[in-house]
């Protein structure tokens, strides 16, 4: 139905963190999820489980909370949506929601990419949870991390496959737009986004090779399965990747936002990519021959440093201020913006990032002023449900 009113629908997910008044991260998701699915308003960490081993049918991220890989964690998903406003009024829903399910035993979420706060990550239950803690050691046992995943509508995995191939030499520069973890586990990381260098620890991650067309795609996913080191297709975690369930492509390389209007922003510009790689595909037009290395060095400098230094520029490979690539960015999707009449909002949202910086930059100012990282997740979680 997207495809037929000639606007692709578009979909956020989002990671929260649990904290308790004081601004420490605890492991009341599971029961906070309990409250929201007596209100109708969540899965439960058994009935997620009893999914997974395909007791029951699968969870819908929706329009619902559900369980993550820690239990200091809560996710949601938007709706499907087609207007921006209607990704705004639903993160901003969501969000309330999973703070009064939180609330209800006595906590509150943030949206914090990682813990300034020095903490024990624990395990949410479950059977897969456990595989993945058993089989990746240190790896998943530190993976307290948030992210924000945008999803877009595609014809086909045809389609969804040209974009990967046409997009991924942008995605640094949205993580750089949205770093948001510049503490870990009790130190300043000197990352704008620590998130993304503790995420680039699991052995699918990153960024991939053109694919010459779908079925390359699949046959790549098939081997990667076949080395029976991932446990399930779910941990294809491509910096953007098919989605396993729904006929979208998936951008999974941001931190959560800070501010619900930032994911918004976020969400137009990933649609915009998709709608130009699609429109450059059909029109004949190559994928940028860029090696992944390439690519993996461009996202690192993104993480290192954020909007406060030089960025990869996607055309040339060679640094750049940063706000002359975001600039490249919104040059190179305005015709999608302006088809979808985004263009305003879009344009607009870049603006105030780049005036007031990211929430990386909130959190450090924070701890400037204060000295106190249980202060910065305090601040965080005002932020959050401005």
């Amino acid at each position: 139905m997207a495809m037929l009113v000639g606007v692709r629908t578009v979909g956020v997910e989002e990671e929260l963190l649990v904290v308790d008044p004081s601004g420490r991260p605890v492991p009341l998701g599971p029961a906070a999820l309990e409250v929201a699915a007596r209100r109708g308003e969540g899965e439960t960490v058994e009935q997620h489980d009893r999914a997974e081993r395909g007791d029951d049918e699968a969870g819908d991220p929706r329009g619902s909370l559900v369980p993550e890989l820690k239990a200091q964690q809560l996710e949601f998903g938007t709706r499907v949506c087609t207007g921006l406003d209607d990704v705004a009024a639903d993160l901003r829903h969501w969000r309330q929601r999973a703070d009064a399910a939180a609330r209800g035993v006595g906590a509150r979420v943030a949206a914090l990419a990682s813990s300034p706060v020095r903490v024990e990550p624990q395990d949410t239950p479950g059977r897969r949870y456990t595989e993945m803690a058993d089989t990746f050691g240190l790896t998943a046992a530190e993976q307290l991390t948030c992210g924000c995943h945008v999803h877009v509508a595609v014809e086909d995995d045809e389609e969804g496959v040209a974009v990967l191939n046409r997009i991924r030499v942008w995605l640094p520069v949205l993580t750089a737009l949205t770093t948001n973890s510049p503490f870990w586990l009790g130190r300043d990381s000197r990352h704008a986004s620590y998130r993304a260098q503790a995420w680039n620890r699991w052995p699918s991650s990153g960024p991939n090779e053109l694919f010459a067309d779908a079925a390359a795609y699949h046959r790549l996913v098939e081997e990667l399965l076949a080395t029976e080191t991932i446990v399930d297709t779910g941990m294809v975690y491509f910096d953007a990747r098919l989605s396993e369930r729904w006929p979208t492509v998936e951008v999974r390389v941001a931190d959560v936002a800070l501010r619900a209007e930032d994911a918004v922003t976020l969400a137009g510009l990933v649609r915009g990519l998709v709608d130009t790689a699609a429109g450059e595909w059909r029109a004949g037009t190559p994928a940028p021959a860029v090696r992944s290395e390439v690519v993996r060095m461009a996202a690192w400098r993104a993480s290192r440093s954020g909007l406060g230094a030089d960025l990869v520029h996607p055309a040339t490979g060679r640094p750049a201020p940063a706000a002359e690539v975001v600039a490249a960015l919104l040059d190179h999707v305005r015709p999608a913006l302006v088809g979808t009449g985004d263009e305003q909002r879009v344009a607009d949202g870049v603006a105030a990032v780049l005036h007031r910086g990211t929430g990386a930059d909130l959190q450090r100012r924070v701890h400037a002023e204060t000295g106190d990282l249980t202060a910065v997740v305090r601040a965080a979680v005002e932020v959050t449900h401005a």
